[in-house]
């Protein structure tokens, strides 16, 4: 606030200076006008804001901190006021393990969204965990976070950890099930050997040979490779009708690029993680036909997410909200609500991390996304999924499925 010179004197000089000291201002953590008696819980965010993909990650950000703002403009929480505290992982398991270490120190850090990432999130949970922390991921989608890497033999590791987007085990299955009706019988698979797109391929792979389909290759690349000769190669002596990739699209556009331009002219299919414009830049004019599985229904046909998309709008940031901006508003505010009991008795912000826990776990309401609510294991009991093809440059909705 820039001073302003006072020109009068004595009393009236005394009273400007009480007015300025009384006014309060919207900051970037989350606004809201607050007294000096108000307490301080934080919501932090741990996502991608710099690399490639910061496109989804400040997405989420944003999407956070308008959850954040509404709950404070609203009082939602008598005597609190809530504040955001975003750390770039860099898409990156141990950044973000320094991240979620960072926010596991500060002691009015009640919860925390994030990751994007999966194999951030292997990283990032341990330490949340140990230190009492909420961690509700709105793009997650492995399924071992929930269940334990014995998935036969379910087991919940992290009592902290939730997420608003449904797991591989549905979209995997579902990606099957479309490019099997679809015509695809024979099917050659890459991953880039991480988390989510290792789990992503072993859903999809077990789904497709169930319907009767055929794995003619199977392929992996590293996560930093830029040339993908080698394996375009392998993959086009199979005679695949398909490519399904498990991995993000900073790799997947430039690897349907080349395979299309050495020769390999059949559709690439993903999940979530090429769902973005982005993915269709890299991929340049060929892209059209390829397909992805995507969380949910798209944000602009729901009802109940016009109200999240217009005042997203409305507040004015720089960068769209993304594949994963309506589950994030709603992973928010899955935290405010159980912060709404939580510190409702609390003295501090660390006393009420336990209870955040739990009241998280019960949380039932309507979000962005539609209903939000969490099993005993803490996943969302929504199970959407839309499939979508690159028709003339730009993201077609091809189906929007419920799996049972």
């Amino acid at each position: 606030m820039r001073k302003q010179r006072l020109v009068a004197a004595g009393i009236t000089v005394l009273a400007a200076t009480l007015a300025l000291s009384a006014c309060g201002s919207r900051s970037e953590s989350g606004g809201g006008a607050s007294g000096s008696s108000e307490k301080v819980a934080k919501i932090g965010v741990i996502a991608p804001l710099s690399g490639d993909l910061s496109a989804l990650g400040l997405g989420i950000r944003n999407s956070v901190d308008l959850a954040i703002r509404q709950a404070n403009d609203k009082n939602l929480i008598p005597g609190w006021k809530l504040e955001m505290d975003a750390q770039d992982d860099q898409a990156t398991p141990d950044v973000g393990k320094n991240a979620a270490t960072k926010l596991a120190g500060d002691d009015e850090v009640v919860g925390v969204v994030g990751t994007l990432n999966s194999s951030v999130s292997q990283s990032v949970q341990p330490v949340l965990s140990a230190a009492t922390i909420t961690q509700v991921s709105p793009a997650n989608t492995n399924p071992t976070l929930t269940k334990g890497a014995d998935l036969s033999n379910p087991k919940r590791s992290y009592p902290g950890y939730f997420r608003t987007c449904t797991t591989d085990a549905v979209q995997g299955p579902v990606a099957a099930q479309y490019a099997y009706e679809a015509g695809y019988k024979k099917v050659a698979t890459i991953h880039d050997k991480k988390a989510y797109g290792q789990g992503l391929v072993a859903a999809f792979t077990e789904a497709f040979k169930a319907a009767g389909g055929e794995i003619v290759d199977a392929e992996t690349i590293n996560p930093d490779d830029k040339d993908f000769s080698a394996v375009i190669s392998k993959v086009k002596s199979s005679n695949p009708q398909l490519v399904y990739y498990g991995g993000e699209y900073p790799q997947a556009g430039p690897l349907s690029q080349q395979a299309k331009a050495a020769g390999l002219s059949v559709p690439l299919m993903g999940g979530d993680g090429i769902f973005d414009p982005a993915y269709i830049q890299l991929a340049g004019k060929t892209s059209n036909g390829d397909l992805a599985t995507s969380v949910g229904a798209p944000t602009e046909t729901l009802d109940s997410a016009k109200q999240f998309v217009s005042d997203y709008s409305a507040a004015g940031f720089k960068e769209p909200y993304g594949a994963y901006g309506a589950y994030s508003f709603d992973a928010a505010n899955a935290i405010i609500n159980g912060l709404k009991t939580s510190l409702a008795s609390a003295s501090d912000a660390k006393s009420a991390r336990q209870a955040t826990i739990d009241a998280v776990q019960k949380v039932s309401f309507e979000g962005a996304t539609g209903p939000v609510a969490f099993d005993e294991f803490g996943d969302t009991t929504n199970k959407v999924i839309t499939v979508y093809k690159v028709t003339d440059g730009k993201w077609a909705t091809e189906a929007t499925k419920t799996a049972k």
